[in-house]
């Protein structure tokens, strides 16, 4: 178990942490003015932004220390799905976003991890794309953003939250479309 893999762990094993965070446990509200949010929702996004910048950390040791393993190709992209997913849902049941929005999100997940799957039977790695990697950016983005409350944006009452969920979707979609454009011929091989 190199030190790369032990990091991908660390990211799956603080999911169910992060989920208990903001669905089950009430440490109490904190109040500013008009705002409010929970204290678990607080610790829960700081632990949710440590997990998120992990995902590039175990990458970058696995290539830089030459030490990349089947494990880690396997453990990587099911750890980031397992975050976000977990907590999308957990944002949904916390009424702070549409769960139509969450279905798009998980369900590009798994179209592209099929085809990331049917090209590995191929004896082909498919990349992250820019689409991609601008996805995920976007999509972590609104997580803290909704995690959040909308903070700091809801003092000057811009809906922050909804324009990042709507442009989330968006990218989310169309990075999609463009994965499986681009590897067509992958699922014309198959």
């Amino acid at each position: 178990m190199n030190l790369a893999n032990r990091i991908t762990f660390v990211r799956i094993f603080l999911v169910p942490i992060i989920v208990l965070l903001l669905i089950n446990v009430d440490l109490g509200p904190l109040v500013f003015a008009d705002f409010s949010i929970t204290w678990n929702q607080i610790v829960a996004t700081v632990i949710f932004i440590i997990a998120a910048s992990t995902d590039g950390l175990d990458g970058y040791i696995a290539r830089k220390r030459k030490i990349v393993t089947n494990l880690g190709k396997l453990l990587d992209p099911l750890a980031d799905k397992l975050l976000v997913a977990a907590v999308l849902i957990s944002l949904v049941q916390m009424d702070r976003i549409d769960a139509w929005i969450v279905i798009v999100i998980i369900s590009r997940e798994f179209a592209v991890t099929g085809l990331r799957q049917i090209a590995l039977l191929e004896g082909v790695v498919l990349a992250a794309s820019n689409w991609g990697k601008w996805k995920t950016a976007v999509q972590i983005t609104m997580i803290i953003a909704l995690l959040l409350n909308n903070f700091p944006f809801a003092f000057l009452d811009i809906r922050f939250d909804l324009i990042a969920s709507w442009v989330a979707a968006l990218i989310t979609v169309y990075s999609g479309i463009d994965y499986f454009v681009k590897n067509k011929d992958i699922i014309q091989i198959s």
